[in-house]
């Protein structure tokens, strides 16, 4: 591990807005009012990297509570550090496995998520790590208040294509769903929060496909 990756590890061990691994289980359930001391909506970014969207969305709407959740310390650094350098209460970051994500909220907790440009796992064997595989979804069933939504957008027309019939095969309820996001109606100013990816992605005029979903 480089010396950079240490220094940014060892400093978001101090951070106040970063939870990492075991202890962020005692907050299941408790989000809102043991972190940020209220009681607002709680919205998960799932393997947030940096955590542009979660800051993003968190400026815009300071009436939700945001958290961005991904196992890359050094990635998250970036987001949490931003959170601080610019006072922004309602931002917070938990580094854990999202296979793990159950133990970590508690029943209708979430009121809705992000899942931005997550790793595809493209190949057949790799299925079960997709994080719309029905394995997945159906933890985030445990956790999301009812009626809430998944969002999903991502620059891979396999990932996406499989959301779709994913979503369909289970019978939920689509409420967006385009594979032209910016050429589309749903591009208001949330969809259009850009990750520092995306933006590579539309240099070389990769479409962007985006999905909103729920349970019922």
């Amino acid at each position: 591990m480089g010396k950079d990756k240490l220094r940014k590890f060892a400093e978001i061990d101090t951070f106040p807005n970063v939870y990492q691994l075991e202890e962020g289980r005692e907050l299941s359930g408790k989000w809102a009012a043991q972190h940020f001391k209220n009681s607002n909506p709680v919205v998960l970014e799932l393997a947030c990297g940096k955590g542009e969207y979660s800051v993003g969305l968190a400026k815009m709407f300071p009436g939700k509570n945001f958290i961005g959740v991904d196992l890359k310390g050094n990635r998250i650094w970036r987001g949490a550090r931003t959170g601080m350098d610019e006072g922004i209460q309602n931002l917070a970051f938990l580094r854990i496995q999202i296979e793990d994500i159950v133990d970590y909220f508690g029943a209708n907790e979430v009121d809705e998520i992000w899942i931005t440009f997550p790793d595809p796992q493209p190949q057949d064997s790799r299925e079960k790590k997709r994080l719309t595989y029905p394995g997945f979804l159906n933890k985030y069933k445990s956790f999301l208040k009812p009626g809430g939504k998944i969002n999903l957008k991502t620059d891979n027309d396999g990932l996406y294509q499989y959301t779709v019939e994913t979503v369909n095969a289970l019978k939920m309820v689509c409420h967006k769903n385009t594979n032209q996001l910016y050429k589309s109606e749903f591009a208001d100013e949330v969809l259009c929060i850009k990750t520092h990816y995306e933006r590579i992605y539309l240099k070389h005029d990769k479409n962007i496909n985006y999905i909103q979903f729920s349970f019922e």
